[in-house]
């Protein structure tokens, strides 16, 4: 694995199974790693407002035997108060690595380029891959099998479908995004992708139709309409949307026996109606509690010996 891990195609095929490994090893015996980061502490930087991240990183950490450090925007004003630069060269002098959930993915990318210590990836605008790692952990547990599945991401191609469609390609599992025109996930993961698809033998498609998408999928999943930072553009994307909110009708296109994901939060009578994101269908809190094993085993490996 390398030093850090800002995208879903930092890992390999195989390093990328051996952390879903290594998570589930985890959640089974958690007592085994209850101080494998004896002594380690992360610094966790938060540009954007977080529950789950927040949440399973700090938990997360402690249950390894770890610390954390909170850091709110008020505490550093990343970028304004001070440079990312001296931000990273002054945390590395100090903690064991460092965790943020910022906007752009180029400040990541930097952190890691000049600090000495792993940068853990909680979200950016262009990715989400702890959470990419999340939902692929709880598709394996609810499916039994993950190579040659049909998942369909309905919605918006934003930084929870980039990192899901680089995830499926590289399991081999076949991803479908259905989006309105021109809110198409990035061009450049979704070359990536293809690429890796070729290894694999996944499909990687990005389809404009929700209902073609949707037919006889195995796994269902949405998002939000409009992410942190584009509030101002909520009214227009309501309308534009309509007709990929996931809805029993949509969901009866689906296998009998799909499931429905969502990264959380919901907006519930937007992206997705009440009626299935509380149906049995919805494995939603399975999503959020694997993010916390998915988590630590990221951590475990980067941090161990450092």
């Amino acid at each position: 694995m390398k030093k850090s891990f800002l995208s879903v195609n930092d890992l390999s095929i195989k390093e990328l199974k051996n952390v879903l490994e290594l998570a589930k090893n985890i959640k089974k015996s958690p007592n085994k790693y209850s101080s494998f980061l004896q002594g380690k502490v992360l610094a966790c930087i938060f540009e954007k407002q977080s529950l789950r991240t927040r949440v399973t990183f700090e938990v997360g950490i402690k249950q390894l035997g770890g610390n954390s450090i909170f850091l709110a925007p008020s505490d550093i004003s990343l970028g304004k108060r001070e440079s990312v630069y001296d931000v990273t060269k002054n945390l590395e002098r100090w903690v064991d690595a460092i965790m943020i959930r910022t906007f752009g993915h180029n400040i990541v990318v930097e952190m890691s380029e000049v600090g000495k210590i792993p940068i853990i990836n909680g979200l950016t605008d262009l990715e989400h891959p702890c959470q990419a790692l999340a939902d692929f952990l709880t598709v394996t547990e609810h499916k039994k099998k993950i190579k040659g599945i049909k998942f369909t991401y309905v919605g918006d191609g934003n930084n929870v479908c980039n990192s899901l469609m680089l995830t499926a390609a590289k399991l081999g599992v076949d991803f479908y995004a259905t989006t309105p025109r021109d809110f198409e996930p990035s061009k450049e993961i979704f070359e990536l992708a293809l690429d890796e698809a070729k290894k694999t033998g996944a499909v990687i498609e990005i389809i404009n139709d929700p209902i073609e998408a949707v037919e006889k999928a195995d796994v269902v999943y949405t998002d939000v309409w409009a992410s942190m930072g584009q509030e101002s553009e909520a009214t227009k994307r309501n309308k534009i949307f309509k007709n990929y909110q996931v809805n029993p009708k949509l969901m009866s296109y689906a296998k009998k026996d799909a499931i429905f994901m969502h990264c959380l939060p919901a907006h519930r009578g937007l992206e997705v109606t009440d009626d299935v994101l509380d149906s049995k269908q919805s494995v939603v809190f399975d999503e959020a509690e694997n993010r916390l094993h998915v988590q630590k085993a990221i951590m475990c490996l980067l941090m161990k010996n450092k």
